[in-house]
């Protein structure tokens, strides 16, 4: 296995050119367009999946020309701009500048003319994407500017098309959700709007559906019948960063439950689509959700553990505790962790548990589905009992290294009655080379194609908030008794999170 080629012997690799198209970034000043908006847009134009007559446009209420704003750029995009320096002098000419505030109309109708101007010299007939890097409180704002400077009209036929990216979250609640959603749909289709989550961008979770879908070994397999218990995890080490003014409005429940978490569940257990088309995808995760055996408040005592990190050492450095942050209330209640149990009410995974948990501040940044498989009913190798052997257990690693692991019992070298469990692990950087895109790269690659595959649709944000309201009332009614267990940093979260969920010897996976 020491040539990749060998490894990938009939390997189908089928990758798309998008069509012009002008990215415009509003909150171009911020970090995430520095940090990954850029970058991946760089990335894409060195892979020649960016087209060439195709433009960036950043908008900010900073006042900067263009000019400046290329200086800003290649500032904070150093590290490439040197080790690619041909590459990134051609790709800059291709940044441009828009000053205005976001509320204000006028910043749209001097954006319309600004935009007009600059596809004239290229590609008059270019589509554009309009990415919103803004608080998502402004969102609505934007798009509905956008709309009075007609700036989002598409033609009957949908060409050239207008596409809008919004970054969670999607709402606070299902009310909110909703509400948004109207308000986006006065001036936008659905087939116009793309909610991202850049968890979907990534390999591994893009591979579920290949793995399950392209390999019929699985299938008789992927059942009640066969399949104990599925566990899936998304642990960081740090704490909430500058985040935390969110996160005392938001809590772990809503950042990482609501979408990145159901999302990798839907993927796990979703019922084959008819095909791998964006609406055939998102009808069965729709359905998958809608299956999941609703919450009542006695069931959130029963099936949710939530804490908040305390004091402690992460990697040998001391960290202070959640309510010690900066912008945090000395007492607040807001979970920094959060563990639940899940059951999917259909024919194939009726009685199967699927345990989900994510928090801050835990030993390790971690995130991996693990899919453990039912003991053998029977053994044949007397004095070894049926329980004396490990499960079968796969586990797709997500972070922060992709790939694979499948562990199986194998005779080991030694006596006749020699067992143990044997691990076949494979990851996607000892195979492939850095040709494979990034996350962001992906998605964004996937707007200028207009491919709504990897983006959420209204009505599965609609199903996911209407799973967790529950849990989030529960949580949030005055004079609850649902305990905030506070755990150290640098640890496995809650003992709790053990204790209430298993026996007979499970446990959570070590993070």
């Amino acid at each position: 296995m020491n040539n990749s080629h060998d490894v990938w012997r009939g390997s189908f690799c089928i990758e798309v050119s998008p069509i012009p198209n002008t990215i415009v970034i509003f909150g171009a000043s911020g970090d995430l367009t520095h940090r990954k908006l850029l970058p991946a847009l760089f990335h894409l134009y060195r892979k020649k999946l960016l087209h060439e007559n195709s433009i960036i446009v950043g908008c900010a209420r900073t006042p900067m020309t263009d000019e400046e704003f290329k200086d800003k750029v290649t500032e904070r995009l150093a590290g490439v701009a040197a080790k690619f320096s041909e590459e990134f002098t051609s790709f800059i000419d291709k940044v441009f500048y828009h000053t205005g505030h976001y509320d204000d109309p006028n910043t749209y109708a001097e954006l319309a003319l600004k935009l007009c101007k600059l596809e004239k010299q290229r590609c008059p007939d270019a589509c554009r994407v309009y990415y919103l890097s803004t608080p998502s409180n402004i969102y609505i704002d934007i798009v509905s500017l956008l709309g009075e400077a007609g700036l989002t009209h598409e033609s009957s036929s949908g060409m050239p098309w207008r596409h809008v990216v919004i970054e969670k979250p999607f709402g606070h609640d299902l009310k909110s959700a909703e509400i948004i959603d109207r308000q986006l749909h006065k001036t936008l289709r659905e087939s116009q709007i793309y909610r991202i989550d850049h968890y979907l961008g990534k390999e591994t979770v893009q591979n579920i559906m290949m793995m399950r879908f392209a390999n019929i070994i699985f299938e008789p397999i992927w059942n009640n019948h066969y399949i104990s218990n599925v566990q899936i995890t998304a642990a960081e080490s740090i704490g909430v960063e500058h985040r935390a003014g969110y996160y005392e409005q938001s809590g772990l429940l809503r950042d990482m439950f609501q979408n990145h978490m159901l999302e990798m569940l839907s993927l796990v257990a979703m019922e084959a689509p008819a095909s791998f088309e964006a609406n055939a995808v998102r009808n069965e995760k729709l359905k998958l959700i809608q299956s999941i055996r609703p919450f009542t408040p006695a069931s959130v005592k029963n099936d949710f553990i939530r804490g908040q990190y305390g004091a402690g050492k992460v990697y040998s450095e001391d960290v202070p505790a959640y309510r010690a942050e900066e912008n945090v209330a000395p007492e607040s209640m807001i979970e920094t962790y959060a563990c639940g149990r899940f059951f999917i009410d259909n024919w194939r995974w009726r009685g199967v548990p699927f345990y989900i948990r994510s928090g801050k501040r835990l030993a390790n940044r971690t995130s991996e589905i693990a899919i453990t498989f039912k003991q053998v009913p029977h053994s044949i190798f007397n004095p070894i009992r049926p329980e004396d052997l490990s499960p079968n257990q796969l586990v797709l690693n997500i972070q922060p290294e992709e790939g694979m692991a499948l562990s199986i019992e194998a005779k080991q070298p030694g006596p006749k009655l020699c067992m143990g469990t044997l691990t076949m692990d494979f990851k996607y950087s000892e195979v492939f080379d850095s040709t494979a895109l990034g996350a962001y790269e992906r998605l964004l690659l996937d707007c200028m194609l207009g491919d709504q595959t990897l983006f959420i649709r209204n009505d599965i944000i609609k199903a996911s908030w209407e799973l967790f309201e529950p849990v989030l009332n529960a949580w949030e009614t005055p004079g609850t008794d649902i305990p905030l267990h506070i755990y150290e940093s640098g640890g496995q979260g809650p003992e709790q999170a053990d204790l209430r969920f298993f026996k007979d010897g499970l446990r959570w996976r070590k993070i």
